[in-house]
């Protein structure tokens, strides 16, 4: 029996490939959008952790210390601003390469079940040329000890 060729085998190879790098790129994004959102959240906490800290003290202890305080949290503010910032940043990539995941993974799968129909097709058809050079050997054979008879 013939051996399957699909012609457009090596695009579906492409494509697989294809698939597999951008959920690759995906990962990254998404351990890049963790690690960030940890950082943020470890930020919020510290400053949470120093106002709780002040607020416990007494009045005398406590001026000077929310003094220092308040000349440091706009830095932290600015720390956080800047987390918040990435954070939304890398949601919106990890959007637009779940997109990009789809659509090669739609294209992907299309190519599959073409490949598929195909296959079967070609089977359809091989069985059909064995059909036929199996009547023909019968009709030979049948022809031959008809004329062996005779």
């Amino acid at each position: 029996m013939k051996r399957f060729v699909w012609r457009l085998q090596t695009v579906l190879d492409i494509k697989t490939k294809e698939e597999e790098a951008r959920r690759t790129e995906l990962l990254e994004i998404i351990e890049k959008l963790a690690e960030a959102q940890g950082e943020l959240l470890s930020q919020q906490r510290i400053l949470e952790d120093i106002i709780s800290v002040i607020t416990g003290k007494k009045s005398q202890e406590r001026l000077g210390e929310q003094e220092f305080f308040l000349k440091c949290s706009v830095t932290i503010d600015e720390v956080i601003k800047k987390l918040k910032n990435k954070v939304i940043e890398l949601k919106s990539q990890q959007r637009e390469k779940i997109a990009e995941v789809l659509k090669v993974r739609r294209l992907k799968e299309g190519l599959e079940r073409l490949r598929a129909e195909a296959k079967k097709e070609f089977i359809r058809e091989q069985e059909k040329l064995e059909q036929k050079e199996q009547d023909e050997g019968a009709i030979i054979s049948f022809s031959r000890k008809k004329l062996m008879i005779e």
